[in-house]
């Protein structure tokens, strides 16, 4: 089972280093030592507790649809031409952009500040590991 230094835990968070090792003394986070007696935590502890501290962020437009993954943020840059338009959503710590046509992006009155819900449906998704000899 892999484990991460508190450093490398606060990185995969989004947080600081002193604010792993205040949620594991405060006993949100359990960790323990590697072969060095350095302090760590176990890798499925830290991704229960990313599960549990990620909480779900409220869609704010009320409608239900099959697909899982949803993102809500704020826009925070729209590029049009004639045809296309970029978007870019932060949504947390992660960037969403999106291509749709200039007519759906003004319909939809995007422009930088704006909440918006980015919807993912995908048949394919590809995962990747750090490492490892295969």
């Amino acid at each position: 089972m892999p484990q991460f230094r508190f450093s490398e835990a606060a990185r995969l968070l989004g947080v600081s280093d002193d604010t792993v090792r205040r949620w594991v003394r405060a006993g949100e986070l359990v960790a323990g030592e590697d072969a060095a007696r350095r302090k760590v935590v176990e890798g499925a502890e830290l991704a229960a507790f990313a599960r549990r501290l990620a909480g779900e962020t409220p869609d704010p437009t009320g409608v239900r649809r099959s697909a899982r993954n949803r993102f809500v943020g704020l826009v925070t840059d729209v590029v049009t031409d004639k045809v296309m338009a970029k978007v870019e959503l932060q949504c947390g710590p992660n960037r969403i952009v999106s291509l749709m046509s200039t007519e759906a992006a003004t319909e939809l009155g995007l422009q930088p500040g704006v909440l918006a819900v980015a919807v993912v449906k995908a048949t394919q998704v590809i995962i990747e590991t750090v490492g490892g000899d295969q």
